[in-house]
């Protein structure tokens, strides 16, 4: 039998930090010992006091909760794994399976070995490849970061979602790390009996990814750097 906490007890949590947060705290990793009874809202106040450089993120920032998005009335426990996740970016992880996250370069036709079968007469890919100008300036490369257990497992969500609503395979491969102009940053495919179902799973699949995974693109310029989804 376990034995019982004690009064005045302390809450001790692991906090990781990621992209944009990341960089204004200086770390990517703390240890955080709140009273017994702490909330998601009580985390944000103290992280507020201990790392003021994160106050003008604070308005773009989510907290996971052992990889959950939780809400700020939400009680924390002792042991727990907290995340701070900036906006994700609409862009070492899982080398196997049809959802991927990876750090080895990817192509389309890998996405499409993935779902490909004598069940499926409709193929639809998508791949997407960084662009050498973004809103008006030139890139020099694009650096992905991501949360690989939770991001894994949104891809994994998202795919098994609209397999089930369109009656597709889906594969999803995503690139972490740095990318250089022209190279493949994420590659899907939907396989369906038929075209129209393909379609409709591989754009909902994109426009799922790029809202939902906990991947962080940040535009490195010819003139300097940003973090995608922070405002203009």
């Amino acid at each position: 039998m376990p034995p019982r906490r004690r009064q005045n007890e302390r809450v001790r949590l692991t906090v990781l930090l990621f992209a944009a947060a990341r960089e204004a705290a200086g770390t990517s990793r703390l240890s955080l010992d709140l009273p017994e009874g702490a909330t998601v809202a009580s985390l944000r106040a103290a992280l507020a006091e201990r790392l003021p450089a994160l106050d003008p993120l604070w308005p773009y920032l989510q907290v996971a909760v052992d990889r959950e998005i939780a809400a700020p009335e939400s009680p924390l426990r002792d042991g727990q794994e907290i995340a701070l996740l900036p906006p994700v970016a609409g862009g070492a992880g899982s080398e196997t399976g049809r959802f991927r996250i990876t750090a080895e370069p990817i192509a389309l036709a890998d996405a499409e070995r993935l779902v490909r079968g004598p069940a499926f007469g409709g193929l639809v890919g998508f791949a997407g490849a960084v662009r050498g100008e973004s809103r008006g300036r030139r890139v020099a490369r694009l650096e992905y970061e991501a949360y690989a257990p939770m991001a894994l497992a949104q891809l994994t969500a998202i795919g098994e979602r609209l397999e089930r609503a369109h009656g597709a395979r889906l594969s999803i491969l995503h690139r972490v790390g740095v990318l250089a102009v022209g190279e493949i940053a994420v590659a899907l495919c939907a396989a369906a009996p038929h075209r129209r179902e393909a379609f409709r799973a591989c754009e909902a699949a994109i426009d799922a990814l790029k809202a939902e995974a906990a991947i962080w693109k940040r535009e490195v310029y010819e003139d300097g750097a940003s973090w995608v989804g922070l405002g203009p």
